[in-house]
C-alpha cells in the first residue's frame, strides 16, 4: 500500500523468548482500581463501576530507555501497573471467558502530568492531555500466558532512585483482570493487540529530571526507565 504522506511504522512490543513482536493497537487504562490509591486521590474506594481513559499506541516506551521530561508539566507523576495484552477481540465477553482472550502480561507505567490533569478537572474539562502525551506509557516485553499463567496475586512495586514509593498486591485490584475485560468489552469491541493498563496501587508521586524508575510485578517482570536531566 502506498500512503499519501510519510507515516510511522506499527508500534510493537517484544515477546519474551520469541523473535516475534506484539503489535500494539489501542491502550486502555483503568482509573483508581486499587482502594488505597482511590483514597489518596480523594475518592471513595467502594466498588463503583470501573472507568477508563486512553493513550495512543505511540506513547509506548521500551524498557531500559532514557526519555525526555515531558513538555509543559511541572508535576509529572508515576503510576506502576500490570499490563494486560489482548490476543483475541470481542464484545460483551463473559467474565468466565475473559481470560481466554488474553495473550500475555507486562509491566507498565501510566505517566501522568498531574498539574494538567488537575486543572482540567477543576474546569470540568476532559483530562486526556494529562494522560495521553508523548512517552507516557513505558512497558516491558510481554510474557505469554503459556509462560506466566494469569497473575492474580503477588507484589507490585515501584522504586524511584532506589527507594520504594509504591507497593501493593495484585489481589487488591478492585476490579480484577477478567472483570475489567468483561466490563470494557461492553463499552467497546476489543481487538487483538489492545493493551489494558490495569490500575496502580497507592503512593503515586512526583518524578524529576534525572530520576531512575524501577518497577516490578511478581511473575511478570521488571521495568527500568530513566528521565533525562
Amino acid at each position: 500500500m502506498e500512503y499519501a504522506i510519510e507515516f510511522g511504522s506499527q508500534v510493537t512490543l517484544p515477546v519474551a523468548q520469541s523473535a516475534k513482536r506484539f503489535p500494539v493497537g489501542r491502550i486502555y487504562c483503568v482509573g483508581r482500581n486499587y482502594a488505597e490509591h482511590a483514597r489518596e486521590m480523594g475518592h471513595d474506594p467502594d466498588r463503583e463501576p470501573p472507568f477508563f481513559f486512553m493513550k495512543p499506541a505511540d506513547a509506548i516506551v521500551s524498557d531500559g530507555a532514557t526519555i525526555p521530561y515531558p513538555q509543559v508539566t511541572k508535576d509529572l507523576h508515576h503510576e506502576i501497573e500490570m499490563v494486560v495484552a489482548m490476543g483475541k477481540g470481542g464484545a460483551d465477553i463473559p467474565v468466565e471467558k475473559a481470560l481466554e482472550h488474553v495473550f500475555g502480561y507486562g509491566v507498565g507505567l501510566d505517566m501522568t502530568r498531574r498539574d494538567i490533569q488537575g486543572e482540567a478537572k477543576k474546569m470540568g474539562r476532559p483530562w486526556e492531555m494529562g494522560k495521553a502525551f508523548d512517552n507516557s506509557a513505558p512497558c516491558t516485553e510481554l510474557k505469554p500466558v503459556s509462560m506466566v499463567g494469569h497473575p492474580a496475586k503477588g507484589a507490585i512495586w515501584l522504586k524511584v532512585n532506589g527507594k520504594i514509593v509504591q507497593q501493593g498486591d495484585l489481589s487488591e485490584l478492585i476490579w480484577n483482570v477478567p472483570e475489567t475485560i468483561a466490563y470494557l468489552s461492553k463499552l467497546v469491541t476489543l481487538r487483538p493487540g489492545d493493551l489494558i493498563y490495569s490500575g496502580t496501587p497507592a503512593g503515586v508521586g512526583p518524578v524529576n529530571r534525572g530520576d531512575k524508575l524501577e518497577g516490578h510485578v511478581d511473575g511478570v517482570g521488571d521495568l527500568t526507565i530513566v528521565y533525562a536531566k
